[in-house]
């Protein structure tokens, strides 16, 4: 199975934020400091995620 780069970075922003998110709501109000947290989690996986290149297949010979 072939994933772009593109959806592979999507996919790790939208787990990260949804984690950040579900952790920041757990007191019932989410303040600015935790939206902030959100996005820099979001925005952290885009870029790491989108860095790491996906591995090669192997060529059979």
């Amino acid at each position: 199975m072939k994933i772009s780069k593109m959806w592979k970075a999507v996919v790790g922003g939208l787990a990260a934020g949804a984690a950040a998110a579900a952790t920041a709501v757990q007191d019932g109000q989410l303040t600015t400091g935790e939206g902030v947290t959100i996005a820099l989690a979001v925005l952290g996986a885009w870029g790491v995620t989108w860095a790491v290149p996906n591995r090669q297949a192997p060529t059979e010979s």
